[in-house]
């Protein structure tokens, strides 16, 4: 296959694309009287969610599937970017997108999906950036609520990688207004 070609092997050979959002903006966990795991996303967090959906779209990125954790938040926000990129009918829940996430639970939900080369992960914080961090070299990396990175993986049974996008949420926020 040709340098360049972007049929599955060409993409295979490139690595898979592994990107990881953080929910939107949501409730505040001490004003909220409900489960942590009903917490939703706040009417601002909802409206900000949708500008950045609609520059991450504008972006071409080209997910092939959306996973996001089971916990309400996070729910929303995978939903709010599946509605923007017509991808609803691509949107599965993983719970160990929930709680835990780490290295290998990455490997494993990639392992469960051997032909997704374009995934993004809609999950939480403190263990989405401490798993970047991990992937990309034992960086220290801070997502913010609504932030999208991006990591090339060349072998997703051993994600390590290198980190291609880190786009924080006040600029995909600004690009989602234009």
């Amino acid at each position: 296959m040709a340098q360049g070609d972007t049929g599955k092997a060409g993409r295979y050979a490139e690595g898979v694309r592994c990107y990881f959002l953080r929910h939107g903006i949501a409730a505040e966990p001490d004003a909220w009287t409900g489960s942590d795991y009903d917490r939703p996303l706040t009417r601002e967090g909802r409206e900000r969610m949708a500008r950045e959906a609609r520059a991450i779209g504008e972006l071409g990125f080209d997910f092939e599937l959306i996973v996001t954790s089971p916990l309400v938040r996070a729910r929303e926000t995978a939903e709010i970017l599946a509605d923007r990129l017509a991808m609803r009918d691509r949107v599965v829940q993983d719970p160990r997108l929930g709680g835990g996430f780490n290295q290998e639970r990455l490997a494993a939900m990639l392992g469960e999906r051997p032909t997704v080369q374009s995934i993004v992960l809609v999950g939480h914080e403190p263990t989405m950036s401490a798993t970047i961090g991990r992937v990309i070299g034992n960086a220290s990396i801070e997502l913010k609520k609504a932030a999208l990175a991006g990591i090339e993986l060349f072998d997703p049974s051993a994600p390590h990688g290198t980190l291609i996008c880190l786009i924080p949420p006040r600029v995909l926020a600004a690009l989602g207004k234009r």
